[in-house]
């Protein structure tokens, strides 16, 4: 008998919904395939005593599927979210080089870049993301279904954006789906805190998610190509054609709107301001009231922008491969070729200066008053090449999990089905056991119990987040 195929998608105009879900019959074998409509997705196989059982578990999964929203369908009628990604030209340097210290090529063009005290991570087109020490060593790596658009901190969470319209959390040992963003939104730019995601796209829309993917709000914005999004206890900032606008985080009303000469291709945020890298050669610096502060004028159109944390130096990186330090008060104090393409994205952290660029590279420059003044006089370190180990393991998103049967001196948390959406409580005593948790969305099943390493109540309260492993509980 020929294998049986069931094919059903859920696709919403105005949700966030955009995914299909096939279960395949053969003999006593049970295939379920399921993910983002155009993609290939995620298969789990199971076989069963005999075809009768099989076919019992398949009509199970496909009545979940069905109750939710999901209905028979063609593969393949439906395409695939579209995806933008910027295309631009990086000429050569004419400045004397910067003390790069060590560089990693990633292999394509990298957008993402994230810095703290214990590692370096760089995230490119191809979806491959890569965690390396301060001492150039490569730790591991991730491999996600599409281009990185951007790798953001969250408290103690690491999240990546990618061009699938998912948000990945790469926390734990492998990366789990966090955020589901609808299809119809062609993803420029994101931001999280506090759990709260901010999405700017290539419209130049804005909107706002919750921690269970749910809009707080969504809007169109002032402008086109939101390459900018940043987002505080208070606002989302977006950046675009037409400057830099504010909106209340809970409401989505506009705060303020500060116009720019140019385009806002990137942008950056300390406590009480706002950095915008623009296409007429300029890093706007701007209070977080919309007031104009101070402006730092390039040779290029700015791709990416970084401020030491007490605002005392202003980097910037443009189209032509050279890398900006200014003072507070707006003077040049060095500009230098990176001799890897143009900076794409950067961060700055302890006296460095970590770039990624359009030829795929993460760069460690010296940005010590020493290492600049040498490299002005033309004396530059001896660049370090990184190689990824040859036979290092690529870790994909999974929504499998180990089981444990004792929670040992972990948090219990339980899956319940609330209104046909499944949520997380918490069943340790000593927490409220009305909040959400927000917990990885592709692992959840209705009535089951997991472990995990801790729960952290959201500083805007209301909720909790689930940190570190996460095991299944038998």
């Amino acid at each position: 008998m020929p294998a049986d195929t069931t094919y059903l998608e859920l696709s919403e105009d105005s949700g966030s919904s955009h995914k299909f879900y096939e279960v395949t019959i053969d003999g006593t074998d049970l295939t379920v395939r399921y993910g983002r409509i155009g993609d290939r997705g995620q298969v789990k196989q199971s076989s069963y005593a005999n075809e009768d059982k099989a076919r019992s578990e398949a009509a199970k999964k496909i009545g979940e599927k069905v109750r939710k929203g999901y209905a028979p369908a063609v593969a393949g009628q439906r395409q695939a979210r579209s995806v933008s990604r910027r295309q631009i030209v990086s000429t050569r340097s004419t400045a004397k080089r910067a003390p790069v210290l060590w560089r990693y090529n990633s292999g394509s063009p990298a957008f993402g870049v994230f810095v703290d005290g214990d590692v370096c991570m760089v995230g490119n087109e191809a979806g491959l993301i890569t965690t390396l020490s301060h001492q150039a060593e490569v730790l591991q790596q991730f491999r996600l279904p599409d281009g990185v658009k951007c790798i953001v901190a969250d408290d103690r969470w690491i999240y990546a954006g990618c061009d699938d319209g998912n948000v990945y959390d790469l926390s734990g040992k492998v990366p789990r789906l966090a955020y589901r963003i609808a299809p119809e939104i062609d993803i420029y730019w994101l931001d999280i805190h506090d759990g709260v995601l901010g999405v700017s796209d290539a419209n130049g829309g804005i909107a706002a998610i919750d921690h269970e993917d749910e809009f707080l709000w969504q809007r169109p914005g002032r402008g086109s190509s939101g390459w900018m999004v940043r987002c505080d206890d208070n606002a989302v900032h977006q950046g675009h054609s037409a400057g830099v606008t504010s909106y209340d985080w809970r409401t989505g009303q506009e705060l303020w709107h500060t116009g720019t000469r140019g385009s806002v291709l990137f942008g950056w945020q300390e406590r009480d301001t706002v950095y915008a890298g623009t296409s007429d050669r300029r890093v706007v610096e701007l209070g977080k009231d919309g007031s104009n502060r101070q402006t730092y004028q390039c040779d290029a159109a700015v791709f990416s922008c970084a401020a030491a944390e007490d605002g005392r130096y202003i980097f910037a990186g443009d189209s032509a491969s050279s890398v900006y330090c200014f003072d507070a008060a707006g003077n040049r104090l060095w500009k230098l070729g990176t001799g890897c393409g143009s900076a794409y994205s950067m961060q700055y952290h302890d006296e460095r200066l970590y770039i990624v660029t359009t030829d795929g590279s993460l760069a460690c420059i010296d940005a010590s008053e020493q290492a600049i003044r040498s490299a002005v006089d033309g004396t530059v370190p001896q660049v370090v090449d990184v190689k990824a180990p040859p036979r290092m393991a690529q870790v994909a998103p999974s929504s499998t999990v180990e089981i444990v049967h004792d929670p040992a001196d972990g948090i219990v948390v339980e899956c319940v089905e609330e209104s046909g959406r499944l949520r997380i409580r918490v069943v340790s005593a000593g927490y409220h056991a009305d909040w959400q948790v927000q917990f990885p969305k592709g692992i959840r099943q209705s009535g089951t119990r997991y472990v995990v390493t801790g729960i952290r109540e959201a500083s805007r309260g209301g909720f909790y987040r689930a940190y570190g492993e996460i095991r299944r509980l038998s």
